[in-house]
């Protein structure tokens, strides 16, 4: 019956799905949140395992501005309409907190937005009827949407396909409790925080650990991608160097296999001259990721995975590419971005979801994207880019991701706020004279090693157009008519504060040049 039919159906009440419940009830839209769980984010129930958050909580900035806190507090949701927003910030000092505090965060995130939520409801089927979606869940409950946001996450475990992956320890289920592992020789097979995390806590107990996997470690320092190693989780690499016991090996598995003295595991190793060497291990575990479950979707709703089936395959807008009206947020996202910005995270899938919600405002219920009018005067567009850039916190998080666009057309000057790069560029043929301001780091920047003194850095006291800054600076790129003709580089600062002559001057005469 219509009268039953939602406008939106949000599958998961992690941080991703409580924020769009949050907006669309702001926004007035029927909508109902499910979810699997007794309460809010139960993933985090059960992860990370060893129940520390990688997430950084820098709650001491010196700033009193809480916008600019948000670059520092990568936790907090956000929250429309809402004069005096729930901080994760005030419920931990600690720079990395307990999963615990995020569960409460959470809950209470719930609770004071009255998100409209059903909780113990577990979807296990997904289709189609009468140009609906039908979710059909685990005791019998039929929900019907008109859209479907899936908001899940990546929940299955991988299991890569290699003889004997059957007999060992899985991070998804595994007893992290380390006295089991006293004076053993363990292997932990994956090279993510979550492999290194595992390794971490047996770190005192174990006699010798090795971490394997077939790729290279990328530390998140170098790369500037958080999901890459982070320095929090590094102990059996720094014991690695140091010649104690502990190693990473680079190479493929090919074989694991189990006796009475524990488990022979086949290597085919990629920097040695071993072809293939068998070594012996007390205990084996797979931290070896996850992808998104589609199991779920009838075939004729099924979206399409990409990234060796880990993620649905989405469009600028999050919508699935082959199911019209099906669309995701949350850490699934990260396709969008995949190891470059900060999409499978929080603190980058925050503002996301934020501009997930314009777009189903524009294309559903008619509301343009929110922007504002300015002068066209130079000094009027180069004041409001000056202070954009010295504020925002999402296009901080979302560097090279999310822009700022300046739009001048028949005198007229528009400035809209955090919009997809993708999106932007598939309707920059319709404008005049657009202006699309990033945060990003310089070309090449993780071939850098940022402790390397021989590195020349770009002055900061220097205006710099020939874009060799390495550092997070603001990028100004100016299109006509969907062509890019020019683009500025606004010097980097120690600080990331972009308001001196240096800044200012130069930023002037280039668009005062592009206007011209």
């Amino acid at each position: 019956m219509a009268e039953d039919v939602l406008d939106y159906l949000v599958v998961g009440a992690g941080p991703a799905g409580l924020q769009l419940g949050q907006q669309l009830d702001r926004a007035g839209r029927s909508y109902l949140v499910l979810e699997a769980g007794s309460a809010p984010a139960t993933f985090f129930r059960t992860f990370p395992r060893h129940r520390t958050l990688i997430s950084v909580n820098k709650k001491h900035t010196g700033w009193s501005d809480p916008e600019l806190n948000l670059r520092m507090d990568w936790n907090s949701m956000l929250a429309a309409d809402d004069p005096d927003p729930l901080l994760f910030t005030d419920y931990s000092a600690e720079m990395f907190p307990s999963a615990e505090v995020l569960l409460r965060y959470a809950a209470d995130y719930a609770a004071k937005h009255e998100i409209a939520i059903r909780y113990d409801t577990r979807v296990t089927r997904i289709s189609r009827a009468d140009g609906h979606f039908v979710a059909t869940a685990g005791d019998g409950s039929v929900f019907t949407a008109r859209r479907l946001v899936m908001a899940t996450g990546v929940t299955k475990p991988y299991i890569p396909d290699v003889p004997g992956m059957e007999l060992i320890d899985q991070y998804a289920d595994f007893d992290p409790d380390p006295a089991p592992f006293t004076n053993q020789r363990v292997l932990v097979l994956g090279k993510g925080n979550s492999a290194f995390e595992t390794a971490d806590s047996l770190n005192a107990h174990a006699a010798v650990l090795h971490v394997a996997g077939p790729r290279p470690v990328k530390l998140a320092w170098r790369t500037h991608f958080v999901g890459h190693l982070r320095a929090y989780n590094a102990g059996v690499l720094d014991m690695y160097q140091l010649k104690l016991q502990h190693a990473i090996l680079d190479g493929d598995v090919r074989e694991i296999t189990k006796d009475e003295d524990g488990y022979r595991v086949k290597f085919a190793f990629f920097r040695a001259d071993e072809v293939i060497k068998e070594l012996r291990y007390d205990r084996v575990i797979a931290c070896t990721g996850f992808r998104f479950d589609s199991s779920i979707f009838d075939e004729d709703c099924r979206p399409r995975l990409t990234i060796d089936d880990r993620f649905p395959a989405q469009t600028s807008s999050w919508e699935s590419v082959n199911v019209p009206g099906l669309y995701f947020a949350g850490t699934i996202t990260q396709v969008r971005d995949f190891k470059k910005a900060t999409s499978a995270f929080i603190h980058g899938f925050r503002y996301g979801v934020r501009a997930l919600s314009k777009v189903l405002d524009e294309r559903y219920h008619g509301v343009e994207w929110p922007h504002t009018v300015l002068k066209a005067g130079t000094a009027d567009l180069v004041d409001a880019v000056i202070t954009r850039i010295n504020r925002t916190s999402a296009l901080y998080q979302q560097f090279g991701f999310l822009a700022d666009v300046l739009t001048v057309e028949r005198g007229q000057a528009r400035y809209y706020e955090e919009v997809p790069v993708a999106r932007f560029a598939e309707r920059a043929p319709d404008v005049e004279d657009a202006f699309a301001i990033t945060l990003d780091y310089g070309p090449d920047h993780d071939k850098v090693d940022p402790f390397d003194f021989t590195v020349k850095r770009a002055s900061q006291d220097v205006a710099n157009d020939s874009g060799e800054g390495h550092y997070l600076h603001p990028i100004v790129r100016h299109y006509r008519r969907g062509e890019l003709v020019a683009t500025h580089h606004v010097t980097e600062n120690l600080e990331n504060e972009w308001d001196r002559e240096v800044h200012v001057d130069a930023l002037t005469a280039f668009l005062a040049e592009q206007l011209a």
